[in-house]
Formats: C-alpha cells, structure tokens, sequence
C-alpha cells in the first residue's frame, strides 16, 4: 500500500470560531472536539451620507444645473436645463437629495434676486449667493456657455474657492431698493438739468440775475424765457417741465424714506441715528450706508469694511522684498457706498465742530447708547481733520486726500455701528433669558 499523506492547511480562528489568532492544524473537515460556531453578526453596508455640490446658472426663464460629488476625484456633470419656478426648483433638489444625499447650493448673485435662495434655506438646503465678481476664472478660457458656468459654480464650490455675498432680509432690501430708487432718480434730475442748461447755452442765454443754478430764484427766472419758433420753445418747455417734474419726485421719495426710518425695525433705526453722529453724515447718507452694508458686525475689523467698500489701494508687487508697488485704490465692490462716503470726507476740510443736525441727532438715540456714540464721533472729527492737513501739507492732491480720509472715515462708521449692535445683541441675550 502506497501511504497516503493527508494535505493539511492552517486556518486562523477566532474567539467565536471565525478567523482570528487562535491558530490550529485541522485537515479539511472540521475537528469534531472543537466544533466551529456560527456567528449570527448582521453585516450590512454603512451608509455613507453623500454630499453634492450643486450649481445653479440662473437666468429669467431657465436654469442650468450643475453636481460635482464630494471627494477629490468626484464626478462632475451637468443635470440638464429646468424652468425657473418654485415647482421645477422644488421637484429637481428633492431628486438630487433622495438617498439622504445633503445638498450644497450656490449661484450667483444677480437680477434674479434673492428669492431662490429664500426657497432653498425654507427647504432646509444649504444655499449661497456668489459674488460673480470674485468666481476663479481661467485666463485662457474663450467659450462661455451656460452649461459651463453651472460646472464651474458646482467644482469650485466644491473646492471652497467662491465667496459668498451677504443676504439681506426682507428690511434691509426694501430699504435697500428705495435708497437705489432715489439715486435712479438724482441721475434722471441731473440729466434733465443738463438738457435745459446746454439748450439755453446753444441758444446763447445767459442768466442775467446771476442766481447760482438751480435755486428758487434762478427756477422762476426760468419760467419766464419762451422763444419764437414754436418747434424750439415746445422743446424748452418740455424739458422744464421735466425738471420740476423730477424735483417733485425728489421731494416725494425722501418723504418716503423718512417715512420707511420711523417704520422699520430697532435695529436699523438706532443704527441710522447713530451713524448721523459723524460729521458729513446726515440722514439720507447713514440710510443710503445701512441699506447696502446691511450687518456691520459682519466685519470682523475695519480694515475688511475698507477693502469691501473697495477704497483700499491696490498693489502688483512681485520680485522680492523691496519691490513693493501701490497704485490708486480698487474700486472694487459697491460704487455707490464708495461716492456716499467720499462726499461726506469733504466735510473734514474744516476744523472740528458739532453743528446743529448733529445736535438733534442725539435725541435720536438711546441716552445708554449717546455717550459712547458721542465720543467715537469726536475723536473722528480730530482725527480725520488732522489728517486732510497733514496730507495737504505734505503737497497730496485734493482728491488724493479726500479719498484718504474717506478710508479712514469708514472706520469710525464701523466703529459707530458695531458698538451699537452689540448692545442689542447683548439686550435680545437679556431678554431671551
């Protein structure tokens, strides 16, 4: 008889007879002594909760949507062209989100407003509004679709390379959009202003009263011109008319705004008081600054008010230290804060002073809150005074200097306002306690 070697192998087991430590030699049957249990374990799957990183091209009619998936090495796709109504945005992100999926949304900032995002966060989706200006742009790249920009909204979403622009409530965009409304209306004034003013001058009239512009007097000096040709004095007329039809409604949208400070919230009407504090700031300024800045604290520092604001100079330096180059500032961000509070550093050429506007701004605040106020404006006064002087004296130009303290006036306004937002904050604290 030939001897039969029996094959042997090794197998680990473990502490319920599975593989483990434990190590014995055992043939292919299992060794009846020491029988092997069965592990009644449930194994299933885990489930990962998968995040996706959506992006919205919006325009009036359509969107474009865009998912990039979490990770590094995640598929990013175009979805495809809905409508844009509350039901197809509804009906598509509760696709998106089956499965427990948590969505990231993002599009930018626009004509479309705010109300998608307002649907969005009702839903319980996470949504930002981009500022277009700032989106991470290849140099090189030429061809600019709709498909495109949702991809890239959704990849670089991803990536964190966006920045989000704040969100106003429902307040501070009403206000937001009466302020504009009177600006639409300063520009439509000064237009019709200027159509009069360069008629009568290719006509060859002068003001013989010699009223500066625009007054009351120089108004009714007006009334009194008519010309011969009935085509060129209907032209005259015409435009008059306009004039005073726009310096009605002036008139009527600074009521309304006055009107919109005594109705709305505590938070944006101490604000506005405090603000009118400051010299050069009146009324119609510290409104036209709380509409389009919104939430000062939202600044960590005033340094990022400046730069927001875009009155910060810009720079190019490269080469190494010592190579430094500033130029004029940026000009970045919102123009019309930028002009408001460059109109109200002109009133630092002159010593400090508290006027009467100023005075009876006072008793427009809290008495908690005016003493500290006060202080914050009249250290501004010296400060700014001192340094359109300095500046003058060191041989800057006039606009050069006015831009400076400009800068730096914007400090003392985030001071102001931030002081004064802490206080409510630390009173609805008190209260919710």
């Amino acid at each position: 008889m030939h001897n039969i070697r029996q094959r042997q192998s090794t197998i680990v087991c473990s502490h319920n007879g599975m593989t483990g430590s434990d190590r014995r030699i055992v043939g292919y049957a299992a060794d009846r002594k020491q029988p092997v249990a069965q592990s009644y374990i449930r194994r299933e799957p885990i489930m990962k909760k998968t995040t996706l990183f959506v992006g919205l091209d919006v325009h009036a009619k359509t969107i474009n949507v865009a998912v990039a998936e979490s990770g590094r090495d995640g598929e990013v796709r175009s979805i495809g062209i809905i409508a844009n109504t509350p039901d197809a945005i509804r009906k598509k992100m509760r696709r998106l989100g089956k499965g427990g999926k948590k969505l990231r949304v993002c599009y930018e900032a626009g004509p479309c407003g705010y109300v998608i995002y307002w649907q969005l966060t009702s839903m319980g989706i996470e949504c930002e509004v981009i500022a277009p200006s700032l989106i991470p742009k290849k140099p090189g790249d030429r061809v600019k679709t709709d498909r495109r920009d949702a991809l890239a909204l959704a990849r670089n979403h991803r990536s964190g390379d966006l920045t989000a622009v704040w969100v106003p409530d429902s307040a501070h965009e009403a206000l937001r959009d009466l302020v504009r409304a009177r600006e639409a209306i300063k520009k439509d004034l000064r237009s019709s202003r200027h159509r009069v003013s360069k008629l009568l001058l290719k006509q060859g009239v002068r003001n013989p009263s010699g009223a500066k512009n625009w007054t009351q007097k120089h108004m009714r000096w007006l009334k009194t011109l008519s010309f011969e040709e009935f085509s060129l004095d209907y032209v005259y007329q015409d435009y008059r008319a306009e004039v005073e039809y726009q310096s009605e409604r002036l008139g009527q949208i600074e009521a309304a705004i006055d009107t919109a400070i005594e109705d709305s919230p505590d938070n944006i009407k101490e604000v506005v008081a405090g603000l009118q504090f400051l010299r050069g700031i009146a009324k119609i300024t510290a409104v036209g600054l709380v509409a389009e800045i919104g939430q000062f604290s939202r600044f960590d520092k005033p340094s990022k008010l400046m730069a927001y604001v875009g009155s910060v100079p810009s720079e190019y330096s490269t080469g190494g230290p010592g190579k430094r180059k500033q130029g004029g500032i940026t000009r970045m961000g919102n123009s019309h804060l930028r002009r408001l509070i460059t109109e109200s550093a002109w009133n630092y050429r002159f010593r400090p002073y508290v006027n009467d506007r100023m005075k009876k701004s006072h008793a427009q605040l809290k008495e908690s809150l005016t003493p500290e106020v006060k202080q914050i404006a009249w250290k501004g006064q010296h400060r700014l005074c001192g340094r359109y002087r300095s500046l003058m004296n060191n041989g800057k130009s006039k606009q050069v200097t006015v831009t400076a303290v400009g800068r730096e006036l914007l400090g003392f306004v985030w001071a102001v306002a931030t002081y004064i937002e802490s206080k409510q904050e630390n009173t609805a604290t008190e209260k919710a306690a």
